[in-house]
C-alpha cells in the first residue's frame, strides 16, 4: 500500500512537468510577467547612493557622501 502511495505521488510530481513550446514563449516573454522592483529596493538604492559619496552608480542623484543634498 505505501509503495502505491508513492508511486501516485511521484506520477503526479513528474507529471506537472511540461515542455514549453516555440509559438508559447511569445506569453513568457510578456512585459507583464516581469518582475518589479519594489519600493524598498528603490529606497535602499537611493540610500546606498548618498551614503556612498560616489555618483552614477544607479543614473539617480549625485553628490557628496553625507546625505546634505
Amino acid at each position: 500500500m505505501r509503495k502505491a502511495i508513492v508511486y501516485i505521488g511521484a506520477l503526479l510530481i513528474l507529471s506537472s512537468c511540461t515542455v514549453v513550446k516555440e509559438f508559447e514563449k511569445v506569453f513568457i516573454n510578456d512585459p507583464d510577467m516581469a518582475l518589479e522592483s519594489k519600493g524598498v529596493d528603490r529606497f535602499k538604492s537611493n540610500f546606498h547612493s548618498y551614503r556612498e559619496a560616489a555618483s552614477g552608480g544607479n543614473g539617480g542623484k549625485t553628490g557628496g557622501g553625507c546625505g546634505c543634498n
